[in-house]
């Protein structure tokens, strides 16, 4: 089984990763493709996954991606990074709490590093840092391949957070790496995929 991973220095569209995502889905489930990690930034968007309404559009001006991830309203924007992975299950385990599990430990593990002491929650899924969200996770599951990833907020204006509710909860309880810690950021990618890649041994 082989893994490609990709890092992105140049903003990449929505549209372009996930067009991207889908093709390498499908390679996949014609045993034709490899399994993916890319981290990358997006361009300021906001995206609907399919729990999402029109309640939770603060901001009518906005325009809205609507994408078949789980979740709901979410956004991303320069200064936050996206794990997006495609990963066969059918040669790994079936089981996606343990993927959930896996990406969980691994956003945490990274706080770490700047001395931020994150945690799951069952009832909301992501990692939080003091009853606020620092990161979102959505993913879907397609004849046991698994695709999407998660966001981790670095040095991102969460200012844009207040033209929606951001995973249905109140906007101002988001945050980032940058408030919550005086550590230096710096090696985010490599950290990032180092850690990522060490827990996908257990996926």
């Amino acid at each position: 089984m082989t893994l490609q991973v990709k890092i992105s220095e140049k903003l990449v569209t929505y549209e372009t990763a996930f067009l991207f995502l889908k093709k390498r889905v499908e390679l996949i489930k014609k045993f034709n493709g490899n399994e993916l990690v890319w981290i990358l930034e997006h361009p300021l968007t906001f995206t609907g996954g399919i729990r999402s309404n029109k309640k939770e559009i603060l901001d009518k001006k906005i325009k809205i991606i609507k994408t078949n991830r789980g979740g709901k309203i979410t956004l991303h924007s320069p200064g936050q990074k996206i794990v997006y992975f495609v990963l066969d299950l059918n040669k790994r385990r079936k089981d996606i709490k343990n993927l959930i599990a896996r990406i969980e430990a691994s956003i945490i593990e990274f706080l770490k590093l700047y001395k931020i002491n994150g945690y799951a929650d069952k009832k909301n899924i992501g990692i939080w840092v003091k009853k606020k969200k620092i990161a979102a996770i959505g993913i879907r599951v397609s004849n046991w391949v698994a695709y999407h990833g998660f966001s981790i907020n670095i040095n991102n204006n969460l200012n844009y957070y207040k033209k929606i509710i951001p995973c249905g909860l109140d906007n101002t309880k988001v945050t980032s790496v940058q408030k919550e810690s005086k550590t230096q950021i710096l090696n985010i990618e490599k950290s990032l995929r180092d850690i990522f890649l060490k827990n996908l041994k257990n996926i």
